[in-house]
């Protein structure tokens, strides 16, 4: 198996390249922005020719919520442009491309779980950039997989957890929204979610289409918070509880709107693929290396 990561230096591609780098039946070249510019066409069919991957996986991605609200022009190219540019190079080298997307795709008023046929409706620039971003995916290879996710936290990057933990450093009390509620995704078992899916595209018998995946049980961003907290005194990284109090999206206005609900059903990637939502209690338990 030939694979192409793009979006290396971020969270999912890091995980990606740590994963694959003890995975000797895989070969893999994984690229940052500086090495490939998603948005220019020449230099991704340059690399795509020259690789000639069996499987693209785009973890590139324009993810600052509330600059994209003001930068439309950048989360647009990167977010829709890029990844019309890697389906258009992979349908031309015969290879499948796994493009991840997001939970803001939806609005985020459904009561109840949100699975992969329900509407679609973006309340922002960046979800309306990743939707557009999944069009293309679909319009330009047939052989694709969208995996929408939510919450992502890992020891890479800028995340929630790693701003609790930072916070936690100068602050006993912190005010956290109550009202939103999703999955905490770890985004090192995005990374072997999508390892496997490779892993049955590359035998023949992977379905196409798009996917939910992020991690049960299901929480807001305070409760979130608290486990935070709870995993990081547990493991000695801070000395006294944290009193986290609950407040609403009202209290803390963001540029962008946040969705209220962001709970995905991911039982159709079980189904398809034996693929377990992510278990983020347990990713907590190593909270040392998100410092």
């Amino acid at each position: 198996m030939k694979v192409l990561i793009t979006g290396k230096n971020g969270q999912v591609g890091n995980c990606l390249v740590s994963q694959l780098q003890n995975m000797s039946t895989i070969s893999f070249l994984a690229l940052s922005r500086d090495q490939l510019d998603i948005t220019n066409a020449e230099e991704v069919y340059k690399i795509v020719n020259e690789h000639k991957p069996s499987i693209i996986i785009n973890a590139a991605a324009y993810t600052a919520v509330d600059n994209a609200e003001s930068d439309y022009e950048s989360a647009f190219a990167i977010n829709c442009l890029g990844p019309k540019n890697l389906a258009k190079a992979a349908t031309a080298v015969n290879a499948t491309i796994i493009h991840i997307s997001t939970d803001y795709v939806f609005s985020g008023d459904k009561l109840g779980l949100y699975n992969e046929v329900d509407e679609v409706n973006p309340q922002g620039v960046y979800g309306q950039t990743k939707l557009a971003g999944e069009q293309a995916v679909i319009n330009e290879c047939s052989a694709h997989i969208i995996l929408r996710t939510a919450w992502v936290f890992s020891e890479f990057g800028n995340n929630f957890v790693k701003t609790m933990l930072r916070l936690a450093k100068t602050r006993d009390t912190l005010g956290v929204v109550s009202d939103q509620f999703g999955g905490p995704t770890y985004a090192g078992d995005i990374a072997k979610a999508i390892i496997k899916m490779a892993q049955h595209i590359e035998q023949g018998s992977a379905k196409f289409g798009i996917y939910n995946y992020s991690g049960y049980p299901h929480v807001n961003w305070q409760e979130f918070a608290k486990c935070i907290f709870e995993s990081a005194l547990k493991q000695s990284l801070i000395t006294a509880p944290i009193m986290v109090n609950a407040i609403t999206t009202a209290d803390y206005p963001t540029p962008a709107k946040r969705p209220a609900n962001s709970k995905l059903d991911c039982s159709k990637i079980t189904t398809d693929f034996s693929i377990a939502p992510s278990d983020w209690q347990c990713a907590l338990n190593n909270i040392q290396q998100y410092q």
